[in-house]
């Protein structure tokens, strides 16, 4: 199967099937705000503005990258990107690999340029692919290749460690990876993003990170869609991986083991509300990113839905940071608003 044909397998399967945890879950519901009865301030003084990538967002959310390289990806990622544009947020494509090793389907990634200049974008490769390009002396090529396709702010390099392995096609071979992102930090002309998939970094792993020179971390955690899921779904004999759909580290969790470990910190993986957006930036995150509520809403009623769904999201991180006494996010990123509840 083509690398385009599995992108469009992986976007049909998680609007269609069941692809969530089946026992972990994000661990937010852990977590719960200390209820302010003495808040001192006014709702309509709360600012929920964040700076990233040289621009000040809306909202403290991202949508993170989802697709690409096939044909109604173009359609799927104008949307989104305009979207993003309307609210102020930034966005994420998905894995470029197809669409830098042929020309086929460029535009499904070209198409979110236009708004570049309202929006950050992040370009994406994935950590594989960054050692096998290393090694052929052509890294360089490629990240400048991608940051042009999409007018992008940063580049998002992906560990899927866990994906590959349980992928019919996957290539499980790390060897060389922390060389690589080593090498990205030094040399790309944007700034660097390591994210996972949806298994969750590591309090170890983001230490190791930080030593190379990594500043932006997105923890992407377990809780959400379980990518080794998908794949399960796509593998011709299943039984050999299905004990792997639940493993990773549930969003909360990582986030906890993370803060602090680098300046800029995202949590994606299963936020599904404006509750789990605060929640995540009360536990260290700077912002948040979403992929698959945005995609079943855009599913369901194009833009407009998306643009609705957000903005009630935007309602309820404003009524979180209200009772919880906070005027600005800064305000919000404390411990002190926050309680485990186990």
């Amino acid at each position: 199967m083509s690398v385009h044909s599995r992108k469009e397998d992986h976007v049909r399967i998680a609007l269609q099937e069941d692809v969530r945890f089946r026992r972990k879950r994000t661990s937010f519901d852990d977590w719960e705000f200390v209820y302010n009865a003495l808040p001192e301030i006014d709702v309509a003084e709360i600012s929920t503005q964040t700076p990233f990538l040289g621009t000040t967002l809306k909202l403290p959310l991202m949508i993170t990258g989802m697709t690409g390289g096939y044909p109604d990806a173009t359609r799927i990622n104008g949307d989104l990107a305009e979207a993003c544009q309307d609210l102020g947020i930034a966005m994420g494509v998905g894995s470029m690999r197809a669409c830098l090793e042929s020309a086929e389907h460029r535009e499904s990634f070209t198409v979110v340029k236009q708004f570049s200049h309202n929006v950050p974008i992040l370009a994406n490769i994935g950590a594989v692919q960054a050692v096998r390009w290393k090694r052929a002396g052509i890294l360089d090529r490629m990240v400048e290749a991608a940051i042009e396709m999409v007018g992008a702010s940063a580049l998002a390099l992906h560990l899927n460690p866990l994906q590959e392995l349980t992928q019919p096609e996957g290539e499980p071979e790390y060897r060389g990876v922390t060389g690589a992102i080593a090498w990205l930090v030094e040399h790309s002309p944007v700034p660097v993003v390591v994210k996972e998939v949806g298994a969750g970094i590591s309090m170890n792993v983001a230490q190791r990170l930080a030593g190379v020179g990594v500043e932006m971390i997105d923890v992407a955690g377990a809780g959400g869609t379980s990518w080794s899921a998908v794949e399960i779904m796509r593998h011709p004999t299943p039984d050999q991986v299905d004990h792997l759909w639940d493993v990773g580290i549930p969003t909360a969790e990582a986030l906890v083991q993370c803060r602090g470990i680098v300046p800029t910190l995202i949590a994606s993986g299963g936020i599904s509300n404006g509750v789990d957006i605060a929640k995540a930036v009360a536990l260290g995150a700077n912002l948040a990113g979403a992929a698959r509520p945005l995609l079943l809403a855009h599913h369901a009623g194009g833009t407009a839905a998306i643009l609705q769904l957000v903005r009630s999201w935007e309602l309820q991180i404003r009524q979180m940071m209200f009772l919880s006494g906070s005027g600005s996010l800064e305000q919000l990123r404390t411990t002190e608003n926050m309680i485990c509840l186990h």
